[in-house]
């Protein structure tokens, strides 16, 4: 069933669909990203706007005969105007692709196999058929198919690695990605943006999650409501997507609570979870695999640097680990008021460790590539070290530019004791080697003091210098800044 709420975004998405299907040859793309992050959605879309000669059909979870069957009557259907008879199908999954090629030749004509990995688990030659109907008939057509599948191992392993069938037989490959939070602000129209910002920490940039919430209620009451009370929810979608890459997904549900609770490095998850070093390393080197998690360095560090840290890239897992996997046995209850409350103290630090920081980053980047900024970095990260931390640097080691960045969730105003103190960061973080040209900023959701904002204007007077570096200058943001500059810029 289709979302009652418009479309929003995808908009490259889209003119790649078309492209691909504009094409004079055959064209065979392989779409997949995780659950519920609008794969259909964007077909279905694509197809509503465009009107193109498309067959779109989703497989179910059901046996092989009866994947056959639907997909024959579909296609009985598309090609006849009425419905077949009920028994109707064909002999064989080659058969119809002898169907589909034969169609393919009089027109051009799509055809959308969504949720693809529910026919690779029922059906493991699947692919091999296709390739084979591809070699043979379809590439010489005039065909546009479209593969599409959540289940990310699956797809990786029957699709996109060297050993798979279709192998190299891709037109273009599409991993679809969360929406990003420049969205929210058409999405949660009625929300100011702090608010819009605690939504997204809480449930990333996935629309499925989006449509949960209420803009007539708070946050916190949608919270309560529709987040709080849906033990399914809870209970599941973690597990069901970390299963779309791992089997025997208990250790690493420990690790994530680990990492959620602030243990960053393999020691510190060693100690939180009981883990051997030998059994750790495997498993965050296979989280790190889904893109769930990542391994960080500064960014003024080597690759290699033993300072690395490991961190939740998702939001939604990072936000579920953290507040709610002890509480199931609560929320399964229904006693959802102590995990309200503890999410009322602490979402302002977790908003301000990891969302505001992210967003802040995000800004660094879109702004420089859009010649915002005078330097153009080539990495975006944050930088840490025993005694201190940046949480945005962007760095160019080639020209010796560099942004150091202080974020701050705080909604009163920050005084100018944090610039103080980012300048002084300055002579530990900036590289000893050449002369170094650096810019400052600042992202407080609050806005900047009076006395703050006097230093801006007289930075270049007082603008602080070192030992081998020297200021290129200094730019103060507030929430609303941020919230404007990345919706004017995704649009």
């Amino acid at each position: 069933m289709l979302p009652l709420t418009p479309f929003m975004g995808r908009q490259r998405e889209l003119a790649l669909l078309q492209q691909q299907w504009a094409a004079e040859q055959a064209s065979l793309l392989i779409l997949y990203g995780r659950r519920r992050v609008g794969k259909s959605r964007l077909i279905q879309h694509w197809i509503e706007t465009s009107r193109p000669r498309v067959l779109y059909w989703m497989a179910e979870a059901t046996s092989a005969p009866d994947q056959l069957r639907s997909f024959s009557q579909a296609l009985y259907l598309f090609e006849n105007g009425h419905e077949p008879p009920e028994a109707f199908t064909y002999a064989s999954w080659g058969q119809v692709l002898q169907q589909v090629a034969r169609l393919a030749r009089e027109a051009r004509f799509g055809l959308v196999l969504d949720e693809f990995t529910y026919l690779l688990a029922i059906t493991p030659g699947i692919a091999s058929l296709i390739q084979k109907a591809w070699d043979l008939e379809l590439s010489r057509a005039n065909a546009f198919i479209i593969l599409s599948g959540s289940h990310i191992g699956m797809m990786h392993r029957e699709l996109l690695s060297h050993q798979a069938p279709l192998y190299g037989r891709a037109t273009a490959l599409l991993q679809l990605q969360p929406l990003p939070f420049a969205i929210t602000r058409q999405y949660f129209s009625a929300y100011r943006a702090d608010a819009r910002v605690a939504a997204y920490a809480i449930l990333g940039g996935i629309p499925a999650y989006w449509e949960r919430f209420r803009q007539r209620l708070s946050l916190n009451e949608n919270i309560r409501q529709h987040l709080l009370s849906d033990v399914y929810l809870l209970q599941n979608e973690p597990r069901l997507l970390l299963q779309d890459f791992l089997s025997d997904v208990h250790n690493y549900v420990s690790i994530l609570r680990a990492l959620a609770n602030q243990r960053r490095t393999p020691k510190e998850i060693g100690a939180y979870t009981g883990l051997n070093d030998r059994h750790l390393t495997m498993y965050l080197s296979n989280l790190c695999a889904t893109g769930f998690v990542d391994r960080r360095v500064p960014v003024t560090a080597r690759g290699s640097s033993r300072q690395g840290r490991y961190a939740i890239t998702d939001p939604f897992l990072r936000f579920y680990f953290r507040f709610l996997s002890h509480r199931q046995i609560q929320l399964a209850q229904g006693q959802s008021e102590p995990a309200l409350e503890e999410i009322k103290r602490h979402l302002l630090d977790f908003i301000g460790t990891h969302t505001w920081e992210e967003l802040s980053r995000e800004w660094l980047l879109a702004a420089s590539a859009r010649h915002k900024l005078p330097y153009l970095p080539d990495q975006v990260g944050s930088a840490w070290n025993r005694e201190a931390q940046v949480d945005v640097v962007g760095i160019n080691s080639m020209e010796k530019t560099c942004y150091l960045g202080e974020c701050k969730w705080s909604p009163q105003p920050v005084d100018v004791e944090v610039l103080a103190d980012l300048f002084a960061k300055a002579n530990q973080f900036i590289p000893a080697q050449g002369e170094w040209r650096v810019y400052f900023l600042g992202f407080a959701r609050g806005g900047w003091t009076s006395e703050a904002r006097q230093l801006l204007r007289r930075f270049r007077e007082l603008a602080p210098v070192g030992s081998n570096w020297k200021s290129g200058g200094l730019q103060l943001l507030t929430l609303e800044d941020v919230d404007e500059d990345l919706a004017t810029w995704n649009g």
